[in-house]
């Protein structure tokens, strides 16, 4: 089964960034152990800081893949062409925040892409992750 993991912006920053709330990890550490751990699953990884580079991507993983596990970071909360490429896709797609969002400031407690995504994880940190791929086996 293809899934593919799409971060959206400042998270090629993780393990640098706010580590306080977002872990001291770097994602593509956390990527390898990822992939060891799923090995029934062909983990596929982009990143952008750029919304339409992710549209693209969600558009073309969400024919092309069983699945997309998705932070939009920040476009979360303000992007409603990511939401309506979200809802054109197939694939199922599961939202992840690495923090909990309803903990946070009040405009992250809106999601443009919740309304079409099969699930959300959230406040799990990069175990996050982990617990979306989990709901594709």
């Amino acid at each position: 089964m293809k899934i593919a993991v799409i971060n959206g912006p400042n998270l090629n920053l993780l393990g640098k960034r706010e580590p306080e709330v977002y872990g001291s990890q770097d994602f593509e550490a956390f990527l390898v152990d990822l992939r060891k751990e799923f090995g029934a699953l062909e983990i596929d990884y982009f990143q952008s800081n750029v919304e339409g580079e992710l549209i693209n991507a969600i558009q073309e993983f969400g024919y092309s893949h069983q699945g997309i596990v998705l932070n939009a970071g920040a476009y979360t909360h303000t992007s409603v062409g990511i939401a309506d490429a979200v809802a054109a896709v197939p694939a199922p797609v599961i939202e992840v925040h690495i923090s909990n969002t309803y903990a946070r400031e009040s405009f992250r407690h809106q999601s443009y892409i919740a309304p079409n995504a099969k699930g959300i994880v959230i406040g799990f940190g990069l175990s996050s992750y982990r617990l979306a791929l989990q709901s594709f086996l």
